[in-house]
Formats: structure tokens, sequence, C-alpha cells
């Protein structure tokens, strides 16, 4: 299989892993009380893998092309990659308790719009 057609694919996957965690911790925007849900974590982690293979490609479609795919800012990425990783461990923590607090979900959702927003302005 061709590395762009991974490349692609593992785009798509880490664009959908991130809009998961988004919408899904919009949808208990309005909910009294509200409940964590467990796609939170399924989403994150899949932002994560995909985010990892996409850095992984990068570099020898670079070799073959780098007009086409220019280098990462390994900065930026290992920013993006430490929101992913606090996301998770406070997802993971959060799964345990029966009451998903405002603070958490907020905390969660600040995160994951600060991903966002470091992908799109950085």
């Amino acid at each position: 299989m061709d590395l762009s057609i991974i490349h692609t694919i593992a785009y798509i996957l880490h664009m959908l892993g991130i809009l998961g965690i988004l919408v899904l911790l919009l949808l208990q925007t309005s909910k009294k009380p509200r409940k964590f849900n467990t796609g939170i974590l399924h989403s994150a982690a899949t932002a994560l893998v995909a985010g990892l293979i996409l850095v992984g490609i990068q570099y020898p479609l670079n070799e073959e092309n780098a007009a086409e795919y220019p280098l990462y800012d390994n900065t930026k990425i290992a920013v993006k990659l430490g929101i992913v990783l606090i996301i998770l461990v406070l997802g993971y923590r959060q799964n345990k308790k029966s009451v998903f607090t405002t603070g958490a979900w907020a905390t969660l959702l600040g995160l994951t719009v600060a991903n966002i927003v470091i992908a799109y302005a950085w």
C-alpha cells in the first residue's frame, strides 16, 4: 500500500478522533447530571494513535516529495501530544467516578479546543 494512502487514512482518523472528543463533550452541555461517556477515551486514543502514525509517515513521504509533504514542527507535535495525553489521563480518572463534574468537563473541553486551535493557528 502506498504511504500517501496510509497518510490520508491516518489524517481522516485523527480528525474524526478529535471531532469525536469535541462532540461527545458538547453533548453533555445541557445534561444534569453529566455522565462521562467512555467514547471520549476511545476518540482520544484514536486521535493519539493516528497522530503518531501521521508523524511517523511524514518523514519518508518528505524524502519522496518535500514540497507536498513538508516536515511537521516537532515542538507543535510535542505540545499536541501532551494535551492528548492529559485528556486521556483525566478521562481515565473521570471514568472511575460516578459523576462527571463541571470542572472536569470544562477542563476536557478546554484542552480539546486548545488542541484544535494549536493545530490550525500555530
